[in-house]
């Protein structure tokens, strides 16, 4: 039986651990206390037929080089392709050298703080003010207030809020329009569309209220999702981006996940992931159909592969925060409910913030804990079926939003990767 290596720990790798498991022998490393086949070691020293690297920073870090150069086969990019996410001052070169439509921007860095504060001072609108580099999904700022800007500017040049992530931003336009998911399956020059769109919810709040966090629930397929935008999504943006890294010698294999702005205009790229987006994964990855192991590895070979087939069902995920987050998020926290939720028909639990404590039982350890992804025939129904199975587990000062799937994140709610930070509860109160 051909085996799996998924790498890292939270929902996302959850849910692709899932998804090969009826077809593979799979481990995960280091996974969590609820995801079977969890060990701590180094992937360097697992044996797999196949790796799937899962979380942004060990593929910008060079995991996939480091495999690859021991034999292994590796659905991920390697280094060079990986700084679409680690630099995005590099994306955005790649962006424009490929006639992708995104936002307008300008760079700066430690040295341009006076240029940069100038610019601010001249644009108009929704000001969006990114790092370079990684921050854990909590570098970027969206707002009207200059003075808010100049401030978040300041602070990341001068190494204050990100250190050397932060050393270099930037700025851009903010877009209006509704806000989806695309993943794209990249195999070197070919590339293939996963036929759906995703939706997911930043702010922590009700409403689209509160900080913007890593999110708060996702939807699949999203409101207005045509075969035919996904195609254009694939015309103007994903294969020129593709091209233009193969007249650059970077060989892409893995996922590309494009998040797009509807504008009035039509699709704008906002930015790109180099992984499967969280929890966007959690709603897509579910409706697979068939045996994805051969796709896969096609990907990871570099060869020409068959794109995947979906089911016709509609999935909302909502995801359980632990308290404070997703500032200071209190870990320690026992949760029950878990084994009656996995018991429910059409209910998934994916689990990123869990350990465990010296009992054995689930306890919090992270900021977002868990996701309960449910299937329905359309967003009601699912929606439905999420809040049933949510309303069984239970932590100290849990924090979900009960009205993912109602309405689309509303325009101001900011750009899709602002701070890695809804609701509390019906009314914000614990429950």
């Amino acid at each position: 039986m051909t085996r799996v290596c998924v790498v890292g720990s939270g929902g996302r790798e959850h849910a692709l651990a899932g998804l090969f498991a009826p077809y593979a022998e799979v481990v995960v490393t280091p996974g969590n206390p609820c995801i079977a086949g969890s060990v701590d070691t180094s992937p360097l020293d697992i044996e797999a037929d196949l790796f799937v690297v899962g979380p942004e920073v060990p593929l910008v870090e060079g995991l996939a080089d480091d495999l690859r150069s021991r034999g292994r086969l590796v659905f991920g990019p390697g280094r060079q392709g990986a700084r679409l996410e680690g630099s995005k001052a590099w994306m955005k070169e790649v962006l424009v050298e490929a006639g992708v439509p995104t936002a307008g921007h300008r760079v700066f860095d430690a040295s341009e703080l006076g240029a940069a504060l100038e610019h601010v001072d001249t644009m108009e609108g929704t000001i969006v003010v990114k790092t370079d580099g990684l921050a854990a999904g909590k570098g970027v700022l969206v707002t009207d207030d200059r003075a808010e800007a100049r401030a978040d500017v300041t602070a990341k040049l001068s190494g204050t809020s990100f250190g050397a992530a932060g050393r270099r931003v930037v700025i851009e336009e903010g877009l209006s329009g509704p806000e989806v998911s695309l993943f794209a399956l990249v195999s070197g020059t070919e590339c293939a569309a996963v036929p759906t769109l995703a939706q997911d919810h930043k702010r922590l709040l009700t409403a689209d209220r509160g900080p913007n966090t890593g999110g708060m629930g996702a939807v699949c397929p999203a409101p207005g999702t045509t075969p035919e935008l996904i195609e254009t999504m694939m015309d103007v943006a994903v294969r020129p981006t593709v091209e233009v890294l193969a007249r650059r010698g970077i060989e892409y294999r893995g996922v590309l996940f494009g998040g797009f702005m509807l504008t009035a205009e039509g699709p704008r790229l906002l930015e790109y992931n180099i992984r499967f987006g969280d929890p966007e994964a959690q709603v897509v990855l579910p409706r697979w159909q068939g045996d994805p192991v051969p796709t896969f590895m096609a990907v990871a070979r570099g060869e020409a592969f068959d794109p995947p087939e979906l089911d016709d069902r509609t999935m909302v995920t909502i995801v359980c925060a632990a308290e404070g987050y997703p500032y200071s998020p209190r870990r320690g926290d026992l949760i029950t409910g878990l084994d009656e939720v996995r018991a429910m028909e059409g209910v998934s639990v994916f689990c990123a913030g869990v350990g465990s404590d010296s009992a054995g039982r689930p306890v919090t350890s992270g900021g977002r804990v868990l996701s309960v992804t449910a299937a329905g025939p359309d967003v009601s129904a699912a929606r439905s079926r999420a809040l049933a199975a949510v309303s069984r587990i239970h932590f100290a000062g849990m924090q979900y939003r009960e009205d993912i799937g109602t309405t689309g994140p509303s325009p101001d709610a900011g750009d899709r990767r602002s701070s890695d930070t809804g609701s509390r509860g019906r009314t914000g109160e614990q429950t």
